[in-house]
């Protein structure tokens, strides 16, 4: 419709040369139209066109010392998109990748998610372009340290809770947090994600991937299915690929596949779990030493890819949970997973699939369970450890999983009603993006035009 038209141009005009950004809005906003249509309020209160822009953001450069005495400069950012719901609350994610561009789609879809949830947070993002990998323990101190001197202005525990990402765990929050002690002189909870010695929550390392992993059993039960017994290929080797393949064994699945940036791992009679994480959360080492104990695994290195998409989702099978970054799987992928068999798609990761892949999936009527709503289970448990700090308790893992279990459920239930209330049922794609749109409008046309 014009109206959702003229808006991505516009942003394009106002934000140029930020890809990710206009891919994440047009998704979203396109999937709306049902919507915007049937309730003018939306257009008068020019939702759409404010949703789109941040309340707030933030650059900044990070200067750092490096081993050798030598001065680092790298790019800091924190986007507070939009507090309706609450506190902005969103990762901090450290890779080379990172841009405005890559934050401020994260930021977007984070709104979405976190209303999902139906927990009291809104969406920010943050992060910066300096890469972990390589660096000592010493220089990944230093440069937290100087991205806290900045950033440090602009969080707190009712205002924007930031957590983990890509590159950022248990290590980099505690010399972040840290230092914003050091700066505040406040203990308080200002980050999730964090020890488990100091505020932390148990099943927080685990929720993202067991959240998507709980997302598709709920997508099967719908159709009278389960995950036992389904072969499934899994994308990425950090947190959260790792813990959706903990959970698949944990429901009686198979899991042969695992992937980093340097190549993928096909084991045919299931990963290694035990051995992957000591690979990846222990030595920090390349998918490629897998082979030394199990040389009938099948590694193939990024270089040797298909030109159109990505190895792991060439084989066969009957579920694909893409946990490893955006666009990782193209209109190629998903046309060679549909033709395999595959009937599941459930993301782990943020925006892992194009929209040309999307558009082919939603087309085939498998069950697919888009980024907001599938892997809403870590922001999820990063609010329950909020709540946790807030009232000086610590819960049991039990407590926790089951609190993720029935935040998931409900998820997956009102992406479900609202694309069956639309005239789309099983478009989990329409059903999320309107049920979290829905929730975040109404709040801000009762807030008033802020």
């Amino acid at each position: 419709m014009t109206h959702i038209h003229d808006t991505i141009v516009s942003l394009q005009h106002s934000s140029p040369a930020q890809k990710e950004f206009y891919q994440a809005v047009e998704e979203v906003l396109t999937s709306l139209a049902p919507l915007i249509e049937s309730n003018r309020q939306y257009q008068e209160q020019a939702i759409i066109q404010r949703i789109v822009e941040p309340e707030r953001q933030i650059m900044f450069r990070v200067p750092w010392v490096d081993d050798a005495g030598n001065v680092q400069v790298n790019k800091g950012y924190r986007i507070e998109f939009n507090s309706a719901l609450g506190p902005y609350k969103g990762g901090l994610r450290f890779h080379p990748s990172v841009n405005a561009s890559i934050i401020k789609f994260l930021g977007f879809e984070q709104i979405f998610k976190n209303a999902l949830t139906g927990l009291p947070i809104g969406g920010g993002k943050g992060g910066s372009n300096f890469d972990p990998k390589g660096k000592s323990d010493g220089e990944i101190m230093r440069f937290c340290q100087s991205f806290m001197n900045e950033l440090y202005r602009h969080i707190g525990p009712v205002t924007d809770v930031p957590a983990g990402d890509i590159g950022v765990g248990a290590r980099e929050i505690g010399y972040m947090f840290g230092q914003y002690k050091r700066l505040t002189g406040r203990y308080e909870g200002v980050f999730t994600g964090k020890s488990l010695l100091w505020g932390g929550s148990l099943a927080r390392k685990e929720a993202t991937g067991y959240g998507a992993v709980y997302f598709a059993e709920y997508m099967l039960n719908d159709r009278q299915d389960s995950l036992k017994g389904k072969k499934c290929l899994v994308s990425g080797a950090g947190n959260v690929a790792i813990y959706a393949i903990e959970k698949l064994y944990h429901k009686g699945a198979i899991p042969v596949s695992c992937s980093d940036s340097k190549g993928t791992i096909y084991h045919e009679q299931g990963i290694d779990l035990e051995l992957l994480k000591q690979l990846k959360e222990v030595k920090r080492t390349s998918l490629e030493d897998y082979l030394h104990t199990y040389p009938e695994a099948v590694y193939t290195p990024a270089s040797d890819y298909p030109s159109d998409g990505h190895a792991v989702w060439r084989y066969q099978a009957d579920a694909a949970f893409p946990c490893a970054t955006q666009n990782e799987l193209t209109l190629a992928d998903a046309q060679a997973l549909i033709s395999n068999g595959c009937h599941l798609i459930s993301e782990g990761a943020n925006m892992p699939t194009t929209q040309e892949a999307v558009n082919a999936i939603i087309d085939s009527r498998i069950a697919y369970g888009p980024g907001k709503a599938a892997n809403a289970g870590g922001v999820a448990t990063s609010q329950l450890e909020m709540a946790q700090n807030a009232s000086m308790q610590n819960w049991t893992f039990e407590k926790v999983d089951t609190h993720l279990q029935a935040i998931m459920k409900d998820i997956f239930i009102s992406a479900n009603e609202t694309s069956k209330e639309f005239g789309q049922p099983g478009n989990l794609v329409l059903g999320a993006n309107i049920a979290g749109f829905r929730k975040v409008a109404d709040a801000m046309i009762e807030q008033g035009i802020v």
